[in-house]
């Protein structure tokens, strides 16, 4: 055992681990990896800690702080982890043997300062996901990537009766996912959040606000009260057959297979551009970045908790039982919903941009300005609204 720097590598893992997550979804996986680990660690016992993940976004770094909780614990990409690095609360694990068992280019979402302080565990697709019995029922056996066709197929879709797009507009979290597809090919630059947050772009720019009329067209294609909508009902219209694409992400998969959907299902990302004209025909995410807390009393535990999440038998467990791909090498997909999606990973996609933002008051205002968009209100006051919040919290910051 080589250890983490500020692990000690001579020490034997023993103790109560605390790993604490967000993840409800995935606590039964977890419980059977927890049973296999303890089998190969008699002396340790790993308890899971599981906020929802508008409390964990909320409180996750102060709980961990005092070391009682998470000796594991997880990290949201962008801003939380930020601040999770700024406060030093993850050990270094550069040295610890763990890098070389993760893809490169699916880990850099967990390093500061050059420093390799976690790993991001899940890989998800932060697009809309789509029941493609109903799109191949109106001609489109492949989603489009452009608008036309987009807005063609979702025509189509309405005149059977079924509600073409099912938007969760009351949700916490879920209905800004929907702005990271909408502003791949539209942003003026990849970083075009980061700017805003900077200040050298608005949202009452031109580009800002012609996506906000993509969001109004949409509109016309979701179900009534979306504005209202929480995201259990949404699953169930989609699930149900009712609706043809739900607008979150395959993150929602596992659940609605859960409330008895067995129609296949695909990534359908609207993509804004011209035909043959989109950089980007998809968006992903790296998260759950798990690290171990330099509170912890338990961090050679810990690392070896974590040494086994990382090992690809016990990884493909995780990926195969949540319906999420990982970040883990060597991971075999048996999930036909995975297997399916793994195509996806092979495509032109941008890392999602939502997640450019640190501060979570600026990105929830931009985000609104979308859903307000979609759910009635006038693309130039959304974007005014959005960016009085944006100028309110630079003023703030300075």
């Amino acid at each position: 055992r080589t250890g983490a720097s500020g692990v000690s590598s001579a020490a034997a893992p023993k103790g109560a681990v605390s790993f604490a997550h967000w993840r409800g979804d995935d606590r039964v996986v977890f419980e059977e990896l927890i049973k296999k680990f303890q089998a190969k660690y008699p002396d340790v016992t790993v308890s899971q800690d599981i906020s929802t993940s508008a409390d964990y976004v909320a409180q996750g770094l102060r709980r961990v702080r005092s070391g009682t909780v998470g000796d594991v614990a997880a990290a949201f990409r962008g801003d939380q982890f930020a601040s999770f690095a700024k406060a030093q609360q993850f050990v270094p694990l550069d040295s610890s043997g763990l890098v070389s068992k993760f893809e490169p280019e699916l880990i850099s979402a967990g390093k500061s300062d050059g420093k390799q302080l976690g790993f991001p565990y899940q890989i998800v697709f932060n697009v809309p996901i789509a029941n493609m019995d109903i799109l191949s029922s109106v001609g489109y056996a492949d989603v489009p990537v452009d608008w036309d066709s987009y807005l063609d197929m979702l025509d189509k879709i309405k005149a059977k009766g079924i509600t073409p797009f099912v938007f969760p507009g009351s949700s916490s979290g879920d209905p800004g996912q929907l702005i990271n597809a909408m502003s791949m090919n539209m942003g003026p630059t990849d970083d075009m959040f980061a700017k805003i947050q900077a200040g050298q772009y608005k949202c009452t720019d031109k580009w800002f606000i012609d996506m906000l009329y993509k969001y109004q067209e949409l509109g016309k294609y979701a179900q009534p009260n979306s504005a209202g909508t929480s995201v259990e009902p949404a699953q169930k219209i989609f699930a149900s057959g009712q609706g043809a694409i739900l607008a979150t992400g395959s993150y929602h998969i596992a659940p609605v297979r859960k409330l008895g959907a067995a129609f296949p299902i695909d990534l359908a990302p609207p993509v804004t551009s011209a035909p043959g004209q989109a950089k980007y025909v998809g968006i992903f995410n790296a998260t759950l970045i798990l690290g171990i807390n330099t509170a912890s009393k338990v961090q050679p535990a810990a690392l070896a908790w974590l040494e086994f999440l990382s090992e690809p038998a016990n990884a493909s467990v995780y990926a195969n039982g949540t319906t999420q791909h990982t970040s883990v090498k060597g991971v075999e997909y048996t999930n036909p919903d995975l297997k399916r999606l793994s195509a996806s990973l092979k495509k032109k996609l941008l890392l999602a941009p939502r997640f450019q933002f640190t501060d979570l008051d600026m990105r929830s205002a931009v985000e609104a300005a979308g859903t307000n968009a979609l759910t009635g209100m006038k693309p130039e006051k959304a974007a005014e609204d959005a960016q009085l919040i944006v100028n309110q919290r630079i003023a703030a910051a300075k």
